[in-house]
């Protein structure tokens, strides 16, 4: 194991360690003597320390942060600050090293007067406002006027949606920088298509719709997220083909209008221990939304996440431990998908999983985890390599306790999306939102069909009440069972030379925001 030469002061923290893995070993007399039952002996160990009861205490002081702060916790709120200091502040007295990253967000935003787009060359021709195409909330302000270039664009369209323009930076590959990129919509989040543009250097954007019966004409449509600093509009299929095919067409595209950006923090925490080129990285987020302080969503990963933590503060870990409290994820997975674009390559390539756990205590509850091989055949694609060995190993810790599980999708719902994105292996546990419980799930799990998972979920009442404490637990343990197993044999993880882009198309996060995905 990786465990850096150290002196002074922290010699006792060594000592420290050797007594805790002393102690292991006589809590744990069965484990079988071989070298691979190092992670095996750990794992034991951890689960016996993470409680429930002191998940709960978690929980309880988030109950009361909301309480005292307007009801919520919510992202540029100051129950999301209080948040950020009472997780910080626990993580720092045990010994981590904390980083707060800041992220921007959209506070406020506003229109003052009708966008322009006019084409000025080889033509003049102007388009019409609310009619023909409209601003992209919340779009900067600006004004220019520069040469169009199609990106990847499908024209004629397919018979169906279909269209990938702009979904990945190498449809950017032979754009010029300064011009207005012209992408069609289809099959991926306009802000994925405009954060592209954006990092390829565009002076402006237009996207356009995709051409289908039913998708000709542009409406107002409001992607949540600021992700390129130029103006930015939607229009009709139309206005778009005729651009595309008018050979040099230069247009003038104009918004007046004011964007204010706010700042929170992701909350970043490390191990003292382990080798720092082989990073197992556990998250949730640490926000709610507006109108409740979400215990269960996401206070109760938040806690068992933090519970984990704490508890293997002194593990003389092989592979550097981070944990994760994610910002305004309930906004647009603002939180981990900045952090994740803030890294370089090599940065995203040191980390070799990640675990995601948003929502661990739904009241009706079904034990589900990621369907990282896609075994289910449903929804979205199997996840990056090693996103079905994340899934078996979560699955064993059930099964060794005789419970059922079932799978849920990778539907780009939560904070692991950007790191599959990014190529980087993914897994977790999800015990349900606003879903309907089957009956089959109810046969397998207890608790009401017909109902949603949680009654509460993104409401006032996702109070401390709202929380199945025995899902919790089990689920408390569940985390702590794969964190320390990750944290000391990594050999089920295949190995990455160089991660790349495995899917690009990832819907928003829990609002369910339809018109924020192409």
């Amino acid at each position: 194991m990786h465990v850096p030469l150290l002196n002074g002061a922290r010699k006792s923290v060594v000592r420290l360690v050797t007594v805790v893995t002393v102690l292991a070993l006589f809590l744990v007399p069965t484990l079988p003597a071989s070298a691979g039952a190092i992670d095996e002996l750990f794992a034991k160990l951890l689960v016996k320390q993470v409680k429930g009861t002191n998940v709960k205490k978690h929980l309880d002081a988030f109950q009361a942060i909301a309480n005292a702060n307007g009801g919520n916790r919510a992202a540029g709120s100051p129950g999301y600050q209080a948040s950020v200091d009472y997780v910080a502040g626990k993580l720092r007295k045990a010994g981590y090293k904390v980083t707060l990253q800041p992220i921007e967000f959209v506070e406020s935003w506003a229109e003052n007067s009708a966008p322009v787009l006019a084409q000025t060359a080889p033509n003049a021709k102007t388009y019409v406002p609310n009619e023909d195409f409209f601003t992209f909330p919340p779009s900067p302000a600006g004004d220019v006027t520069a040469q169009v270039q199609g990106v990847d664009l499908t024209l004629p369209p397919a018979p169906t949606p279909s269209s990938t323009s702009g979904c990945e930076e190498s449809d950017f590959a032979g754009f010029v920088a300064g011009r207005i990129a012209l992408i069609q919509r289809g099959t991926c989040a306009f802000a994925q298509k405009i954060r592209n543009a954006g990092r390829a250097g565009a002076a402006g954007i237009i996207v356009f719709n995709e051409g289908q019966p039913g998708r000709t004409d542009a409406y107002t449509v409001d992607i949540g997220e600021w992700r390129a600093d130029v103006p930015m509009v939607f229009a009709d299929f139309a206005v778009g083909q005729e651009l595309a095919t008018t050979a040099g067409a230069t247009v003038r595209l104009k918004v007046d209008s004011t964007l204010e950006l706010g700042t929170d923090d992701n909350v970043i925490a490390e191990s003292l221990f382990g080798d720092p080129n082989k990073v197992v990285m556990v998250g949730a987020h640490l926000d709610s939304v507006p109108v409740g302080p979400g215990i269960n969503d996401n206070g109760s990963g938040s806690a068992a996440i933090l519970e984990t933590a704490l508890q293997a503060k002194l593990y003389p870990v092989r592979h550097k431990l981070r944990f994760a409290f994610w910002a305004a994820e309930e906004i647009g997975l603002l939180g981990s998908d900045q952090y994740v674009e803030s890294l370089s390559q090599a940065q995203r390539d040191r980390i070799k999983l990640y675990l995601n756990f948003d929502m661990v205590g739904s009241p009706n509850y079904a034990y589900k985890l990621y369907d990282g091989d896609d075994s289910d055949a449903a929804g979205s694609p199997a996840g990056p390599p090693g996103s079905d060995a994340i899934e078996k190993r979560l699955a064993k810790f059930f099964t060794s306790r005789g419970l059922p599980t079932v799978g849920t999708d990778f539907d780009g719902r939560s904070d692991y999306g950007p790191f599959i994105a990014a190529g980087i292996p993914a897994g977790g546990i999800f015990t349900g939102a606003e879903g309907i419980k089957t009956p089959e799930e109810a046969a397998l799990f207890g608790g009401t069909a017909g109902v949603a998972y949680d009654p509460c979920y993104h409401a006032p009442c996702d109070t401390i009440a709202n929380v199945n404490l025995t899902a919790l637990d089990v689920n408390s343990d569940a985390i702590a069972d794969s964190t320390a197993r990750y944290a000391f044999n990594l050999s089920s993880i295949p190995n990455r030379v160089s991660a790349v882009s495995a899917r690009s198309a990832v819907p928003p996060a829990h609002a369910g925001d339809a018109a924020a995905a192409s």
